[in-house]
């Protein structure tokens, strides 16, 4: 940042994280010189074709499967909406899904449809989660019965950085014949995942979540689960998502696992205590505000807090003026005025669901940027303040 009027300080990571200059370099020459189609069968299509299979396996690496396990998709919401119906699809005799009160409106949204559009022949079982954003393993155990077809869950919510026991879960499924899926598009890249040592049939991937571009993303089907593609048409994908690919982004999203994996560390040190920083700071220096979710069991580049009394809008057209860029819940449903459906689901108080902000953070961000933040925070929240009718004041 050269000055102060012009920076910038992006600390909305979960939303979508910029593209990495390495990512952006190995794009470039799919987007100019190699334009084959990986599909042709000549040589100038066949060395595109050559690079889709090398970030196959790149992503292959960086998640703990084999290569052919990998099918490459626009976004997480694609990825989510097939391994859901391609689940039920196999199962038409099961006619129950278990999912959790705060999944990502890829899920939520698509399995109230499910039940919706079909005239409730489908029943969804949406399990609670307590004050901290945690599941209650004994609510899932009860849910769980024979004429469950899969099971939703994600890896770690977007609004709150809480990881739920996926590993579990998936096990406990699969013991009864269940089908298990997990939406890891936040955890990709935060946490570390082997696949090869769990129990998940299918896993949701985006690429805009890890520096890669926007509109690719990955679904992971393991061997022998059974699969009805979501695009029919063409051969792309052995078959299994038809289009043309998109072979720049492929390409992007492959180097970019390849650097998460090579920063996962830093990821869990450096950005974790800038994280902690941040996070004791407004808390420490700001009365009446509290943290949304588990303390320890989070992703480590991420904290919502309430700010009682106060608007979250306001506050992030605030901090908006000083270059800050946060978010007051997920970016997939910021265009609605209700508070959020996953601080709803945990019990936060309405006079603090509305003043929630997310703070997510990547490798870019410094400590002098956090610093910024601290320093201006205090003041945005008491100005906010005085103005509100219902602020009981300090």
């Amino acid at each position: 940042m050269t000055n102060q009027a012009n920076r910038v300080i992006y600390l909305d990571n979960n939303a979508t994280t910029r593209v990495a200059p390495e990512v952006l370099e190995a794009m470039l020459p799919y987007l100019t010189d190699l334009y084959g189609n990986p599909s042709s069968m000549h040589t100038f299509g066949g060395q595109v074709g050559s690079a889709v299979r090398e970030a196959r396996e790149r992503v292959a690496r960086f998640i703990g499967c084999e290569p052919d396990e990998v099918i490459f998709t626009s976004c997480g919401t694609e990825s989510d909406s097939t391994a859901i119906l391609s689940a039920l699809r196999a199962n038409p005799e099961r006619r129950h899904i278990i999912t959790t009160r705060i999944e990502h409106p890829a899920v939520k949204n698509l399995c109230e449809n499910i039940a919706t559009l079909t005239g409730h022949k489908y029943r969804v079982t949406m399990l609670k989660v307590n004050e901290e954003g945690l599941i209650d393993m004994d609510e899932y155990l009860d849910a769980l019965s024979e004429d469950t077809a899969v099971v939703s869950v994600m890896w770690a919510n977007n609004e709150t950085g809480v990881i739920l026991p996926v590993e579990e879960m998936a096990r406990l499924a699969k013991e009864r014949g269940i089908f298990f899926h997990t939406d890891a598009v936040q955890a990709a890249g935060k946490i570390p995942i082997n696949l090869r040592e769990l129990a998940i049939d299918y896993l949701s991937m985006s690429g805009h979540k890890l520096h890669a571009p926007k509109g690719i993303g990955v679904l992971y089907v393991r061997r022998g689960t059974p699969y009805v593609p979501f695009l029919a048409g063409g051969h792309q994908e052995h078959g299994r998502r038809a289009g043309t690919e998109n072979v720049a982004s492929i390409v992007g999203l492959g180097r970019a696992c390849q650097l998460a994996d090579e920063k996962l560390v830093e990821e869990n040190s450096r950005v974790k205590a800038l994280r902690d920083r941040l996070e004791d700071g407004l808390l420490q220096t700001i009365p009446r505000s509290l943290l949304n979710g588990h303390r320890i069991e989070r992703l480590p580049n991420t904290c919502n807090i309430s700010f009682e009394y106060v608007e979250g809008e306001s506050i992030l057209l605030h901090m908006n003026r000083h270059g800050i860029c946060a978010s007051s819940g997920s970016a997939c449903t910021s265009g609605s005025l209700e508070p959020s459906h996953v601080l709803r689901a945990m019990g936060v108080p309405f006079t603090a669901a509305h003043g929630s902000i997310r703070f997510s953070l990547s490798v870019y961000n410094t400590a002098e940027e956090i610093d910024f933040v601290l320093e201006k925070m205090p003041e945005i929240i008491a100005r906010l303040r005085q103005m509100s009718p219902f602020w009981p004041g300090d």
